[in-house]
């Protein structure tokens, strides 16, 4: 797994490319935090983390590790940082099918399957499926087969124009929300393919027909949450979305997962979803 540390990291401010120093700089400037806040907070010198960042000191891996701790970096991105300063990753990357990620993944199946008969699914960093319960498998179903077809993208599914799109009775309002996840998640990660999707989602057209957003502030003063908003044969479904992560998480492929459960907004979908449930099971 080393050698996949090894490549020539650059900064996503600057493109230069970067040391042990500059890195933790990137990041330091990502996070909006002087040398003096990043300092108190990791309780080392500021002199000393002013070496460590041009170069004239060289940090210890304990010092490296606490620092990224600090800044609140990804392990997989911790893990860079560790070769650049010349030390062997400490965190590992798990295959799916590894008995030591089994526990997890009987937790993410106990959380799909019970939360029907609403919609859950699991995905990871680049919004790619890894699983969905049955009730979300129904709701994508309509969806060009191309978009279905392993790796799906659970984002580019909802917001393609021959994906959920012109099923999304506000779909501006969740293109909007989704963009704005979006831009969090790359200024937490620095992580360039989420850049690349945020550009790709923002070229979508807007379907024919979609009724206008929420006017500036109007989201805030009159609903609890922006909701997706589904056309069905039943009728416009409407739910509200929560994510679950593993908080404890020390490999990556498990601090990289999430779960999403969305949950009725209204008894008439609450209605319909438990109605088309009972159908399925016969």
């Amino acid at each position: 797994m080393a050698s996949g540390y090894g490549r020539r990291y650059r900064s996503a401010m600057t493109g230069d490319a970067l040391s042990i120093g500059g890195l933790l700089r990137d990041w330091r400037g990502r996070r909006r935090l002087s040398q003096l806040a990043l300092a108190v907070d990791a309780e080392v010198s500021q002199r000393h983390l002013s070496f460590i960042e041009s170069g004239r000191a060289a940090p210890s891996r304990e010092m490296v590790l606490r620092l990224a701790e600090r800044l609140a970096v990804p392990l997989r991105e911790r893990n860079v940082l560790l070769v650049a300063a010349g030390y062997a990753p400490v965190y590992r990357e798990r295959g799916r099918d590894d008995a030591a990620l089994k526990a997890a993944g009987e937790a993410v199946g106990a959380i799909l399957n019970g939360h029907r008969p609403h919609p859950a699914l699991a995905f990871d960093r680049h919004w790619t499926l890894r699983s969905a319960n049955t009730p979300a498998t129904r709701l994508m179903a309509g969806a060009a087969a191309t978009l279905l077809e392993p790796p799906v993208n659970v984002l580019r599914l909802s917001l393609h124009p021959d994906g959920l799109a012109p099923r999304i009775a506000n779909f501006r309002d969740w293109r909007d929300h989704v963009l704005t996840r979006l831009e969090r998640q790359i200024e937490a990660s620095a992580d360039a393919v989420l850049v690349g999707l945020r550009d790709e989602f923002k070229s979508y057209p807007v379907p024919p027909g979609a009724r206008p957003g929420r006017p500036a502030g109007a989201a805030a003063r009159d609903a609890v949450a922006v909701p997706l908003e589904l056309l069905t044969e039943a009728g416009t479904l409407r739910f509200l979305s929560t994510t679950t992560v593993f908080g404890t998480a020390l490999d990556i492929s498990l601090s990289e997962l999430a779960v999403e459960c969305f949950f009725p907004a209204d008894e008439g979908t609450a209605a319909v979803m438990r109605a088309l449930d009972e159908a399925a099971r016969g």
